[in-house]
């Protein structure tokens, strides 16, 4: 099997070598992206607060009940580690602030410490993980109002505030004790289901929270902040407070990381052509990748359309090093580990796609005016086997090559999911 990868490799090799694409140059580049891992795949959305949590509120809604979820840390844990083997390269796992070891105890979310989280530190250390850390504002009785940190509420905006600072301030700890910037995350599912009167005094408040939340400045070698937004939510369809275009402004006046998630536009929008206008003025931008059908439905990620202008862009602009890029979707009507590294391998797959292109030629045919000989390019690039060179990447990092990852997923589904109840 090796001798024959190789083989294929080799012959990919020589091809893309005619296009002046060095493959080996672009495997290196590869090895170098860390993907983030959502932790909240393995469960369901459900976290470890209490027992037999269920996902609630907060304009997202989890579909489907495969058997075999994680009931516990240890459970998901074990889950990550084989989502891990089965995917090539170093990669990071991203926590919500649900996921705390909290011993059986009711700690209310503006409560939560470090010391809730040292379990994950410790089994990070041990498997050379990086971690990302997001703050978690829905599925509590204080966001039923479909408000939080836009609350006219003080008492519930100040729980909320509280709660952000308490997970930021986590986050830089962990970054600290990692070595590797920990990304913290905020998404928040504050909005309407109906018309909204006020949307400037909502959004005034939301202001007011965040300039509160990051007035706390903490050394980016360890703590890196990002805003996410959102077009509409289950039960804000008419007026979300958190729109692009006000954590875009948001973001580069408080020199913020704007996130991208996938889901979170209008069908007919690219995000892909977000990419190269944002990086115009931030230094860096995080990507949540994942895969809206009519809606922010949180499907896997595959290697579509999409997913490959997402590299392209990425690529083509020299921004490999400046684009984060984590998993961020919940299906579970399907095998969860299988989830996770269908989705990450996507990204990598569409990532050394992009590598793989000999973009100076495609740019000088463009600045030449040839743009029927640069569509004619794109279209052969189609065909070359970037298969085989993906194949060998999975081969020199000890990872299963095509599809036989698929039935190991199973194996260990009946091995030790299945025995879940």
């Amino acid at each position: 099997m090796s001798s024959d990868v190789e083989k294929g490799y080799e012959i990919a090799r020589g091809k893309y070598g005619r296009l002046r694409v060095d493959t080996d140059a672009a495997l290196r580049k590869l090895a170098e992206k860390r993907v983030s891992l959502n932790c909240w795949q393995g469960d369901d959305v459900r976290g470890f607060e209490k027992p037999c949590a269920a996902l609630s509120g907060g304009g997202i809604r989890v579909t489907g009940n495969y058997p075999g979820r994680a009931r516990d840390v240890d459970e998901l844990r074990m889950d990550m580690e084989k989502a891990l083997s089965l995917i090539p390269g170093r990669h990071r796992v991203n926590l919500h602030a649900m996921y705390g070891e909290f011993g059986g105890r009711s700690v209310d979310r503006d409560q939560i410490e470090q010391e809730h989280f040292a379990g994950w530190i410790e089994w990070a250390k041990r498997r050379n993980l990086g971690l990302d850390f997001n703050a978690t504002l829905f599925s509590h009785p204080k966001a039923d109002s479909g408000f939080t940190l836009s609350s006219k509420d003080p008492r519930i905006r100040d729980f909320w505030v509280e709660h952000v600072k308490r997970c930021r301030e986590i986050a830089a700890w962990m970054g600290r004790e990692l070595g590797s910037p920990c990304i913290h995350n905020l998404w928040i599912p504050d909005g309407m289901k109906d018309l909204c009167v006020d949307r400037g005094g909502y959004r005034a408040i939301l202001k007011e929270s965040l300039d509160e939340i990051y007035s706390v400045k903490y050394d980016p070698r360890y703590l890196r902040d990002s805003v996410e937004s959102k077009l509409f939510g289950i039960g804000s369809e008419s007026y979300v407070v958190g729109s692009h275009e006000f954590y875009l402004g948001y973001a580069l006046s408080h020199n913020l990381m704007i996130c991208l998630d996938l889901g979170h536009f209008h069908p007919t929008e690219s995000i892909a052509d977000k990419i190269s206008s944002i990086l115009q003025f931030s230094q860096e931008l995080l990507l949540h990748i994942s895969r809206g059908v009519h809606w922010d439905s949180d499907h896997v990620a595959v290697f579509d359309d999409q997913l490959r202008e997402v590299g392209h862009e990425i690529v083509r602009n020299n921004a490999l090093g400046r684009v984060h890029i984590a998993l961020d979707f919940f299906d579970a009507s399907i095998n969860r580990v299988g989830a996770w590294v269908t989705g990450a391998r996507a990204i990598l797959i569409a990532l050394l796609y992009a590598l793989l292109e000999p973009t100076e030629k495609l740019v000088e045919l463009e600045e030449e005016g040839n743009h029927s000989a640069r569509l004619a390019l794109l279209e052969e690039l189609k065909t070359m086997p970037f298969g085989a060179v993906w194949d060998y990447y999975c081969l020199i990092n000890d990872i299963p090559v095509g599809g036989s990852w698929i039935s190991d997923v199973f194996q260990y589904e009946r091995d030790v999911m299945s025995k879940r109840q």
